[in-house]
């Protein structure tokens, strides 16, 4: 699979990201095949959170059974005052087995209001930089999700020399004109500053709305492989670094597939996504 370099970083991280949180409410062995599964693509960059069910305790049991040096993980914190993330994060080290964070990352910071919080006093982001004083942490990111995140790491940005953001951005979404703006802000200020980029819902078809939810996913996926194809084809062709898979563990086989063959997707192709009427209950529930 392509490596792409994760900014400052340095890493060169695998184009796709296994989100981990596919493993968190599955039993150890199966937990165990799917981390296989994906080390078995060359997927070398795992992501996850202390939210994520039981991700955590999976994934550490794993790797302390079958120890990957070389596998970059990126970690995070959802917790909004300094004692809180200072517990999470040491809790999190001790789950996965390991005595530094690859990639500490401040969790689901989706508006300027979230923002305020990380870097008030007593706020997580102290935390995070008295953990790295300590050589607990090494580089640090953001993360987030929705219509605002772009802007939103833009301005954390402002604030802070981030390593990476994770954000959320798609075929569908990029329709929108101040999403679209916005996107192109933070991508060219992330280039500038030598910023990785990972992205989030690279494969989402849209919201459930009413229906009842098939897939193990906080939104509707993209099923058919062609779809998936696209998809991936459309946002890998941008200067990004990684897309996180998605959170049920039977789409990351076809998102690895499209993964490892996007570059005979074509750009036409690609925006033949939009053809879908389907589409239009995307739009009108954003």
């Amino acid at each position: 699979m392509e490596t792409r370099r994760l900014g400052s970083t340095g890493h060169q991280s695998t184009v796709i990201t296994f989100g981990v949180y596919a493993i968190g409410k599955m039993s150890q062995p199966d937990a165990d095949r799917l981390i296989e599964d994906a080390l078995a693509r060359g997927i070398n960059h795992f992501d996850v959170a202390p939210s994520y069910a039981e991700a955590e305790q999976r994934l550490g049991d794993y790797l302390k059974r079958h120890p990957q040096p070389e596998l970059f993980i990126s970690t995070k914190t959802e917790q909004r005052t300094a004692v809180a993330a200072r517990e999470e994060l040491l809790r999190t080290l001790d789950r996965l087995g390991r005595d530094r964070h690859d990639l500490y990352q401040l969790h689901a910071v989706c508006t300027s209001e979230d923002l305020d919080i990380c870097f008030a006093p007593d706020g997580p982001m102290e935390a995070i930089l008295t953990a790295r004083d300590e050589g607990l942490v090494g580089p640090i990111g953001i993360t987030g999700h929705g219509w605002s995140s772009p802007l939103t790491h833009l301005e954390a940005l402002e604030r802070f020399p981030f390593a990476t953001v994770m954000t959320s951005c798609n075929r569908m979404m990029f329709e929108r004109p101040l999403f679209r703006s916005s996107w192109f802000a933070l991508l060219d200020h992330c280039q500038q500053q030598d910023v990785g980029i990972q992205v989030l819902k690279a494969t989402a078809k849209g919201p459930w709305g009413d229906r009842t939810p098939t897939h193990n996913t906080w939104y509707e996926p993209f099923t058919a492989q062609a779809d998936v194809d696209r998809a991936i084809a459309w946002l890998l062709a941008q200067p990004v670094t990684t897309l996180c898979s998605a959170g049920d563990a039977t789409l990351l086989p076809g998102i690895c597939d499209a993964a490892e063959r996007w570059r005979t997707v074509d750009p036409a192709t690609a925006d033949a996504l939009l053809a879908d009427p389907a589409y239009a209950d995307f739009f009108d529930a954003a």
